[in-house]
């Protein structure tokens, strides 16, 4: 199991958010952003910030450090170890049980992602036999899209809404590989909502209060 950082938001929470981390990061990246984003009328909800393990990186000089996945190459078609990217989408669903085993069902459970983390989250999410509550993928891209080994919605996937946000001048993973993503998982049946703000690879605060407004609404529907 992957160590995690938790924070619950209040007493006996019966919503949880699963939220991976970028490459080089760790699960404290995102924490500082829950005073931003969690809303005084929301259930209390348990945050899970799990540490990726520490790996080569060969586009980094095989330097070691936290990364849900090898990124070989530059070219988006081939950047992703899509063996490495399918065992931390099994580490992932790990998570996603020991939720579901402390009692929060998985209609309840919001799995979200940045940039590498993001990608993970949705290799995981689209594998789902049972939807989760939704998918959040922030500026990231489907890895292995439009190759053989690229993953496929089940048919319980498709029941999950997705909320894509990316920068506009991202020169880490450009917008348009968010784009083609997201345009993709739509014509497979998914319900994408898609934004994209003037920023680099990072979050901003329209796009945290964009996101809150997308899990009020997830929360409202549960």
């Amino acid at each position: 199991m992957l160590e995690t950082v938790e924070r619950e938001t209040g007493r006996d929470p019966r919503w949880s958010v699963v939220w991976l981390h970028g490459l080089g990061a760790d699960g404290n990246d995102f924490v500082p952003i829950l005073p931003e984003l969690v809303r005084r009328d929301w259930p209390a909800i348990r945050f899970v910030f799990p540490h990726a393990p520490q790996r080569a990186v060969t586009i980094n000089g095989g330097m070691r450090m936290r990364a849900w996945y090898d990124i070989v190459e530059a070219d988006l078609r081939n950047r992703a170890d899509m063996a490495g990217v399918r065992e931390s989408a099994a580490q992932v669903e790990a998570l996603l049980a020991r939720e579901i085993e402390r009692g929060i069902p998985a209609s309840h459970i919001l799995l979200a992602g940045f940039s590498q983390g993001g990608a993970v989250a949705l290799s995981a999410g689209l594998a789902r036999e049972e939807p989760l509550a939704g998918l959040v993928a922030l500026s990231t891209y489907v890895p292995g899209l439009g190759g053989p080994d690229a993953p496929q919605p089940t048919p319980a996937a498709r029941a999950q809404p997705v909320f894509m946000a990316h920068g506009s001048f991202d020169p880490v993973v450009p917008v348009f590989a968010g784009q083609a993503s997201a345009q993709a998982l739509q014509a497979d049946g998914m319900r994408i909502e898609w934004r994209a703000y003037p920023m680099a690879h990072q979050v901003c605060a329209e796009e945290i209060r964009d996101l809150g407004d997308w899990m009020a609404a997830r929360f409202a529907a549960g």
